[in-house]
């Protein structure tokens, strides 16, 4: 999987996908991250990407030219499964999401930043757009990184023991069941007797009992939506 991210800020997205299960997963070979700085795609002697919105309106608008001149380049190279945009009313990121992105071979993620992009770029560039949640970031910097992170994991062999990630929350609309490890008993506080038990199947019925309750205490939404599909 290829993933090309488009901002200007790259720095601050250099240091989360160069370490921990994305560096493995790109050493691996797995996955391949790769930062544009979109100053280098504008004709400005200044290296501005952002101007002034026609109306009036407060803040600074994303330029059409660079993001156009960018994806271009990146397009002339090899054809994209998709072209994200990452915006506070795009379609909400989930896990399921998540699954499904792990399937493509590349896509490029355009990182929102000022007021916004000019919106030429949605009409005409971008495929799809994505929230991460509904609160507005700075810069979408943070939104792709979490993207990135959440796709590149689910990659068969990009974690260590492949049956960690089925076993996350929101894989089946329930939250994941409470884990513990050594020791069994600490100042009295002491972990499950079934999971100390080796009677597997046991366990994994307590497993299941655990996600169950503890999505109904804390996401019931969850528990709706499996209604519904």
């Amino acid at each position: 999987m290829r993933i090309d991210i488009l901002t200007i800020l790259p720095e601050m997205i250099d240091g989360m996908i160069n370490c921990s299960i994305l560096k493995r997963a790109q050493d691996k070979g797995l996955a391949e991250i790769h930062l544009y700085n979109l100053r280098d795609y504008t004709t400005n002697k200044w290296r501005r990407v952002d101007d002034y919105p026609f109306g009036g309106e407060a803040g600074m608008v994303m330029q059409i030219e660079p993001v156009d001149r960018a994806i271009r380049s990146l397009k002339a190279e090899r054809a994209y499964d998709e072209v994200i945009y990452t915006s506070p009313d795009g379609e909400k990121f989930s896990q399921p999401m998540a699954n499904r992105m792990s399937l493509l071979n590349n896509f490029i993620i355009l990182c929102g930043h000022y007021k916004g992009v000019d919106y030429r770029i949605r009409e005409h560039l971008i495929t799809r757009e994505i929230s991460v949640g509904d609160y507005v970031l700075t810069g979408g910097e943070l939104a792709a990184a979490i993207m990135a992170d959440a796709i590149v994991r689910l990659i068969p062999g990009a974690i260590g023991d492949e049956q960690s990630a089925l076993s996350d929350s929101f894989q089946d609309n329930l939250l994941a069941p409470p884990v513990y490890t050594r020791p069994a008993d600490y100042q009295g506080w002491k972990v499950p007797e079934v999971l100390l038990s080796g009677h597997q199947r046991k366990i994994e019925e307590w497993r299941l009992q655990q996600a169950q309750e503890r999505t109904m205490r804390l996401r019931p939404d969850l528990l709706r939506e499996n209604k519904q599909d």
